[in-house]
């Protein structure tokens, strides 16, 4: 019911208040989702008589009393009580009749929302509908789920600005790190930056065995019996480092490992931080500057130290892992999530809108992501040519799919909404 009001989705015929009086919704109201009535400041025509005031929404009209309206003083300026069954008439301790009219919705309408919202969480509610809406309708919501997101990693990166008094190196360190979690363990690599600041580690950076024991040190993963010489090099230079800066280890880091690749455990990631930064983290020099692809993937080619070339993990060497850092989908991952953010970011940080499109346009010439939010829309028939409608689809799907809010959703409500009239109309 508050779904159709607040659309303007009532097309019923004959709106008229139980006493006769004909019904024009001439504002709706604002919803309010806390107490008191449920839309603020209304304007309807009643009869020949506008009225300003709150609405109030019940299934049955008893159930005003029930809820104890009758003695709070908040429902005095309720000018229209709308409710599904009329079995009872409502009068204010003034005297005042509260008008009332009854809301006729098809039986239907609720069966398909709740279909819709109730619907397995591994698959997409409207799977049905997309695949007969309207191009312009899909393209317009991905659009806005791009740009939403977007917003969102550039609120968290200004943020983090303030939190590090406007330490733009410092913060790129953070958003990198971050980064490197690739999701399973982003906040734990956040946890490790803040706890570990840039400034120490670039004053060491001509010795890297410092610059990683520190890290590995602070993460909780450096080992304590591994005989390895460049292990216990480690060891040692992260006793020192922990001494000289006077750094406590975080508390509650917790790295997530389990069903997961080695090549995505997080040891291979924090030696590639480490090596980014001992070559002197050009990345907090140069992320602004992007003007393309190229550009951006050259600042994460990244070798790492030998000792890594033959493992995943601490331990024995096992067979070759390779030397590079990243693979080619891991780099481009990156620069969506380092690179692009940060441009926006500086972009409306000082009003630079050639920075913000730049960073569109970066997102418009990378491949799509491939995972399993993106084939779960191809399987509905929204091809995904390029990272801008990648990011779309994993905003939307996280935002919206995810905790079925299908009514704030601009596909869910246009599905919805035409239902809804087709249903109301009939």
């Amino acid at each position: 019911m508050h779904y159709v009001w607040q659309h303007r989705l009532l097309l019923q015929p004959d709106m008229i208040t139980t006493d006769g009086e004909r019904v024009e919704i001439i504002d709706p109201g604002m919803l309010n989702r806390d107490a008191g009535p449920d839309f603020f400041n209304a304007k309807v025509r009643i009869a020949d008589r506008i009225w300003c005031g709150n609405v109030e929404m019940h299934v049955r009209a008893s159930d005003w009393h029930r809820h104890g309206h009758d003695t709070d003083p908040a429902y005095a300026s309720v000018v229209l009580h709308v409710v599904a069954a009329d079995d009872c008439r409502i009068q204010l301790p003034e005297g005042r009749i509260v008008p009332q009219m009854v809301m006729r919705c098809a039986p239907d309408f609720n069966e398909r929302y709740s279909r819709m919202v109730d619907s397995p969480a591994d698959r997409l509610a409207c799977f049905a509908e997309l695949a007969e809406a309207p191009r312009i309708y899909i393209t317009d919501c991905l659009t806005a789920m791009a740009f939403e997101r977007l917003y969102q990693k550039t609120d968290r990166i200004l943020a983090l600005l303030e939190r590090l008094n406007g330490n733009w190196p410092e913060t790129i360190y953070v958003t990198l790190a971050r980064a490197l979690g690739f999701g399973l363990n982003s906040q734990a690599f956040e946890q490790l930056a803040l706890a570990v600041p840039l400034r120490s580690l670039l004053k060491h950076r001509d010795a890297p065995e410092a610059v990683e024991g520190l890290l590995f040190g602070h993460a909780g993963l450096l080992p304590e019996t591994d005989s390895d010489p460049h292990v216990e090099l480690m060891r040692r230079e992260y006793a020192f480092m922990c001494h000289k800066f006077r750094l406590a280890p975080p508390e509650g880091i917790m790295w997530r490992m389990a069903r997961t690749r080695p090549q995505n455990f997080p040891h291979r990631r924090i030696a590639a931080l480490a090596a980014m930064i001992a070559e002197g983290f050009t990345v907090a020099s140069k992320a602004c500057g992007i003007t393309s692809v190229e550009e951006a993937r050259a600042l994460f080619d990244v070798q790492l130290p030998h000792y890594w070339h033959h493992r995943y993990t601490f331990g024995p060497s096992t067979a070759s892992a390779g030397s590079r850092a990243f693979s080619r989908a891991s780099t481009d991952i990156l620069v969506i999530n380092v690179i692009v953010p940060l441009l926006h970011a500086y972009g409306t940080c000082f009003g630079n809108e050639r920075m913000q499109q730049r960073a569109i346009e970066l997102l418009e010439a990378l491949p799509p992501e491939h995972n399993t939010i993106t084939r779960l829309f191809s399987d509905a028939g929204i091809q995904c040519r390029d990272a801008f409608t990648s990011q779309a689809l994993i905003q939307l799907r996280r935002a919206y799919c995810e905790p079925r809010k299908c009514l704030y959703c601009r596909l869910g409500h246009h599905f919805l909404s035409r239902k809804a009239k087709y249903n109301l109309a009939q």
